[in-house]
C-alpha cells in the first residue's frame, strides 16, 4: 500500500495538482460483474453513459466516458465483468478486457465492500500483476465499492484485505450512490496520469454513437424482471433512427427537424420460449420495455420519439461466430 493511501475518514479531497500541469490518458473500471463498475462510470461522467442492472454481465463493451476537469481529462472505459465464460460471446467479453488492460495508463479494480475476496478477484490481481512483470504496465488503483452497504468495522476489514491482494498503487473506499469520495478518487486517479494535453473537447462526454446508445437504453429496458439465463440470450440492433412525415406515410424520411422522430429497433433472444416471454402475454411485456426505454430515449436525444420494437429469434447466437459478428460482438 503506498504512502498516499486514502483510508475513510482522512482523505480531504485536496489530490490535484498545482503549477499549471494538466494530465490526461485512459482509466480501465474492472471487476467481476456486479461490482459497481457502470455505476461509478456514470457518478464520475455525471451523466448516463452506461447502462446499470441487478442482472451480472450487463456491460458488453468497452464503454468510454470522458471527466474533463481543469487540471486533467479522464477517459473511463467501463468493461464488461470478468467471468469464467461458458459461451463464445463470454470468451470475447474476457479477452475484450485483457485487451483493454493493456492499452490504458491506469487500471481501477472494483472491488465490493459488501462482499469477500474471492476466486474471480484474485484471478484479476494475477493478471494485473503479471501485466506488470517485466515491462511497464499500467498504474492500479483498488476501487472499494458499496461502502455504504457496509459498516465501519466491515469496511476497515475489507480494506485490510484488499491491501493483501496485491501491491496497489492507492486505494480508495468510494459509494457511487451516494458520492462519497468520488471527488477524492478523480483526484487520486488524475495523479496517476500522464502528463499530457486535454484528447476530447469539453462538452464531450462519451465516444458512444447515438445508435449504439439507443440499443443499450432499449436492451436496460429488457433486462428489468426476466429471470434464469434470459438476460444473456437479449441482444438489441437499432435498425434506423429517421424523420417521417407525421400526417402522411408513416415510412417516408423529411427533413431533420421537421417530422416525427421514429427509431425502429430489434430485439434478438435465442430461443422461441424467450421471445414469448419479452413479448408477454397480448405483448404487454414488450410494451412495458417500449415505454420504459422510450423516456430515456426521449431524454438522451433531448424530444419525443416513437419507438418500434421487433423481436426476432437469432438461435443461440452466443456460440455462434458469425451471428455474434452480425451483433456487433
Amino acid at each position: 500500500m503506498s504512502d498516499e493511501q486514502q483510508v475513510p475518514g482522512t482523505a480531504d479531497g485536496t489530490g490535484a495538482e498545482s503549477g499549471g500541469v494538466h494530465r490526461a490518458g485512459f482509466v480501465a473500471l474492472v471487476g467481476r460483474p456486479n461490482v459497481g463498475k457502470s455505476t461509478l462510470t456514470n457518478a464520475l461522467v455525471g451523466e448516463k453513459v452506461a447502462i446499470t442492472s441487478t442482472k451480472p454481465q450487463t456491460t458488453r463493451r468497452a464503454i468510454r466516458g470522458i471527466v474533463t476537469r481543469e487540471d486533467s481529462q479522464i477517459i473511463l472505459v467501463d468493461t464488461p465483468g470478468v467471468h469464467r465464460p461458458r459461451t463464445l460471446l463470454g470468451e470475447r467479453l474476457n479477452d475484450l478486457v485483457r485487451e483493454t488492460l493493456g492499452e490504458v495508463d491506469v487500471v481501477g479494480f472494483c472491488l465490493p465492500a459488501d462482499q469477500k475476496i474471492g476466486p474471480g478477484d484474485r484471478f484479476i490481481a494475477e493478471d494485473l500483476v503479471e501485466m506488470r512483470t517485466g515491462r511497464r504496465g499500467p498504474r492500479v488503483v483498488a476501487i472499494v465499492t458499496k461502502i455504504d452497504l457496509v459498516g465501519r468495522d466491515v469496511l476497515a476489514e475489507h480494506l485490510l484485505n484488499v491491501d493483501q491482494l496485491m501491491d496497489f498503487d492507492e486505494i480508495v473506499p468510494i459509494s457511487a450512490v451516494k458520492g462519497e469520495q468520488i471527488d477524492v478518487l478523480m483526484d487520486v486517479v488524475t495523479r496517476q496520469l500522464p502528463e499530457g494535453p486535454q484528447l476530447y473537447p469539453d462538452d464531450q462526454l462519451t465516444e458512444e454513437t447515438r445508435d449504439d446508445r439507443i440499443s443499450e437504453l432499449i436492451r436496460e429496458a429488457a433486462l428489468e424482471g426476466v429471470r434464469d439465463e434470459l438476460p444473456h440470450s437479449i441482444a438489441v440492433v437499432v435498425e434506423e433512427v429517421v424523420e417521417v412525415d407525421p400526417d402522411g406515410d408513416a415510412f417516408t424520411p423529411v427533413e431533420p427537424g421537421t417530422g416525427r422522430l421514429v427509431v425502429r429497433a430489434t430485439l434478438f433472444v435465442e430461443r422461441d420460449s424467450q421471445k414469448g416471454i419479452i413479448i408477454g402475454r397480448g405483448g404487454s411485456r414488450l410494451k412495458e420495455v417500449g415505454s420504459q426505454a422510450r423516456s430515456e430515449i426521449n431524454a438522451l436525444l433531448g424530444r419525443k420519439v416513437h419507438l418500434d420494437l421487433r423481436v426476432k429469434v437469432a438461435k443461440e447466437w452466443q456460440r455462434d461466430p458469425k451471428q455474434l459478428g452480425r451483433l456487433g460482438f
